[in-house]
């Protein structure tokens, strides 16, 4: 079981790491961040319990999270603080009273990545998203439809940020991810390791309802409003998604459960 330790003073220095989370959310943490809520919890300590830092609970939550503590390492410590010290700790009201320090797994490059993966898998290649909410809900449909890693390029928003793991309901703690260096080619990235692309667009003649992938498939999806530049797009096999009543654009985390969903059993 891990340490538990009862905590009543916010200044506790032991709780530092868990103090004024929205604003160091915007700094960084030195190679950790911040987890948030149980089902969050649940998911990480499931797939990376030595990752792990410390813990900060409302006494409350002890007992039903009693299995979860079973899970973690010994030396981890599980901060007990009532409500209004967890409060005060992080800088506002954390009504879902459960919080983690995590460490982030060291970078991997992307070409390693994918050279390792097995010769049927599906990625994601995200352009540009900084949007969370977005980043978020990508890695919650990566894991529902089996993606098999993450790449994402130099202009993404970090998906270990507090409130990206938090609408990936964990999913981002768990799929293997790497980061592109800025200027790293894409399409000779993909080429190198044996992937096609497939690069989503209003204007292409192929409709992805009917597209038979290939085994080796990379989904490359760009941010709300640019997109994917044409640099990308003419090296990537380009596919549509049909509306009705022309309307041509769907939010970049709906088009990835779409996308992944069909992929996944057409691929067999």
């Amino acid at each position: 079981m891990p340490q538990f330790r009862v905590v009543t003073d916010p200044d506790d220095p032991a709780v530092a790491p868990f103090r004024a989370i929205k604003e160091r959310d915007l700094v960084g943490r030195e190679g950790l961040f911040i987890a948030e809520g149980e089902t969050v919890l649940r998911a990480f300590v499931r797939d990376a319990p030595r990752r792990v830092v410390s813990l900060l609970i409302d006494p409350k939550r002890k007992d039903k999270l009693a299995d979860v503590f079973a899970d973690l390492p010994e030396d981890v410590p599980v901060h007990l603080a009532e409500q209004a010290v967890v409060d005060a700790i992080a800088g506002f009201h954390l009504h879902r009273g459960v919080l983690a320090v995590g460490r982030k797994p060291d970078p991997r490059p992307a070409r390693d990545l994918l050279a390792g993966l097995p010769a049927r898998a599906i990625v994601l290649v995200l352009c540009g998203i900084a949007n969370h909410d977005n980043i978020g809900g990508i890695y919650r449909n990566a894991a529902a439809f089996g993606a098999a890693a993450v790449i994402l390029d130099a202009d993404c928003c970090d998906p270990l940020y507090r409130k990206a793991i938090r609408v990936s309901v964990g999913a981002a703690l768990s799929i293997p991810t790497a980061k592109l260096d800025r200027g790293e080619d894409i399409a000779d990235l993909l080429a190198a390791t044996g992937f096609e692309g497939l690069a989503l667009s209003p204007s292409a003649t192929e409709i992805l309802a009917r597209l038979t992938p290939a085994p080796r498939t990379a989904v490359l999806l760009g941010a709300e409003g640019p997109g994917l530049t044409p640099e990308v797009m003419a090296r990537a096999r380009t596919i549509g998604i049909p509306m009705a009543g022309g309307f041509d654009s769907l939010n970049v985390a709906t088009t990835s459960g779409i996308v992944l969903h069909h992929l996944r059993f057409a691929q067999g």
